[in-house]
């Protein structure tokens, strides 16, 4: 059983689970996830896009649904008695799960929650009712030696994923792009939520930037669990050149001169593909106001984590006007120095996340330790 919680979890899941049944065709997989998940698995238990909340206000409108799904899940656990549990991210849920399943059978977590930025004390949950941890970055496997708790490093599963699928001028032609003009391409997150907080500052950055640069273009990559009308509305009255694009973030990014970026996932593809760009996050005031004070990094863009240093800026909260994101953007597409040196620091990033293969070394490790073949 797999259980993950987010598009970017619904990714790595899948991935896992073609490279279960490539060992072993024989397995059955069951669990929760999205669409992509739901190609790979023999049976689908909810749809992640009835989970996605983001805040603490969100998670208590859903509360009722959470624990309906988890009291399922247990049910199938109790029923099919599955060899193995295997949690995706997703921590608020997954963790109270490991919890409640007490290691009735064996619980292998896959893409680890982010305790090393918030709320380290999970690492005490984790310890007492995980048995295998498998990890993205080195820092991480790092990270839970120092408390006490093996980890093992896999590689990022995103170097293996993230390739665009049209060459850039074909891509631009598609989609009445021009080739001769710069192209910005806007990553406003995946959730409603995000979209909601990040898109509409993002649009007004990006009327700024038309102002200052000449011939410049932009793209929207598009969410698929986002309505296309909610991003009509976002876009109302503006009188840019604008595209929206569904279900191909790489060739947006393929696509583009620079990006601005929600922070998550998308900043870590980004960087894989060596584009310029900047990180960008709101939420909710009172969100803001209850998680800022837990997190404990000087960063919220993983590629400086994993960096150890700022080598893309980040605009997070208060800071994210449009003023202040059309000026550092602005400044970067016009320093070619600067753009060539960011790009520079992107290649020795993509140093850091292992080698190809972390989905199929991933499904080994896991068939290996359970003794399937």
């Amino acid at each position: 059983m797999i259980v993950c919680g987010e598009p970017s979890g619904d990714l790595n899941a899948s991935e896992l689970a073609k490279k279960l049944l490539q060992i072993n065709p024989q397995l059955k997989i069951t669990g929760v996830g999205g669409a992509l998940l739901k190609d790979v698995a023999s049976q689908i238990y909810c749809d992640i896009k009835e989970l996605a909340c983001f805040g603490v206000f969100d998670v208590l409108k859903k509360l009722p649904r959470f624990l309906a799904l988890q009291k399922l899940l247990l049910q199938k656990i109790r029923q099919d008695k599955p060899d193995a549990l295997i949690l995706v991210d997703f921590s608020g849920f997954n963790l109270r799960l490991a919890k409640k399943v007490n290691k009735v059978l064996p619980v292998i977590y896959y893409t680890s929650p982010q305790v090393w930025a918030s709320r380290s004390g999970r690492v005490e949950t984790i310890k007492k009712y995980v048995d295998k941890m498998l990890v993205f970055f080195k820092f991480e496997e790092e990270f839970y030696r120092k408390h006490g708790f093996k980890a093992e490093f896999v590689g990022s599963p995103l170097l293996d994923i993230v390739h665009p699928s049209t060459e850039k001028e074909i891509f631009l032609k598609e989609h009445g792009l021009l080739s001769s003009r710069t192209t910005i391409a806007l990553l406003p997150g995946s959730r409603k939520s995000e979209v909601n907080n990040i898109l509409p500052v993002m649009l007004k950055a990006s009327s700024l930037l038309n102002r200052k640069i000449k011939d410049i273009q932009f793209v929207i990559a598009k969410s698929t669990q986002v309505d296309l009308k909610f991003y009509e509305e976002k876009m109302r009255g503006n009188d840019l050149l604008i595209e929206i694009v569904e279900g191909k973030t790489y060739d947006c990014l393929n696509s583009c001169d620079f990006a601005l970026v929600a922070s998550g996932t998308a900043t870590l593809e980004t960087a894989i593909l060596e584009k310029p760009f900047l990180i960008i996050y709101k939420m909710g005031l009172l969100n803001y106001l209850l998680y800022s004070p837990q997190v404990k990094v000087p960063f919220i863009g993983i590629v400086n984590i994993i960096s150890g240093r700022k080598i893309i800026p980040e605009l997070v909260q208060f800071q994210a006007t449009a003023k202040n994101i059309a000026a550092e953007a602005g400044e970067i597409i016009t320093d070619r120095q600067r753009s060539n040196a960011m790009k520079e620091s992107l290649v020795k990033v993509k140093s850091l996340l292992g080698d190809k293969g972390a989905s199929s070394r991933a499904a080994k490790i896991i068939l290996d330790y359970l003794k399937i073949k």
